[in-house]
């Protein structure tokens, strides 16, 4: 993702990218850790895509970015128990 395509999302719809960017990030690092990752370089392109998000966040005077994901991810998981 380029940078002005994030400046371009809304502050909600960066969170929703941050969270699946973070999710990617960790399927990635594990299929690292097995040795099934094809593409190395799509850790460092992730982290870069997940910097870039949290830059616009705090350029648009987000505060608190990390309280509010730990929200939304247990918002999420809590509606999917029901």
């Amino acid at each position: 993702m380029k940078f002005l395509e994030t400046r371009q999302l809304k502050n909600e719809e960066l969170h929703n990218e941050l969270e699946r960017l973070r999710r990617h990030l960790f399927d990635l690092r594990s299929q690292a850790v097995t040795e099934k990752l094809g593409d190395p370089t799509q850790l460092g392109k992730t982290k870069r895509d997940i910097a870039r998000i949290l830059t616009v966040l705090s350029q648009r005077g987000e505060k608190e970015v990390e309280q509010k994901q730990h929200h939304m991810e247990s918002v999420s998981t809590r509606g999917k128990g029901k």
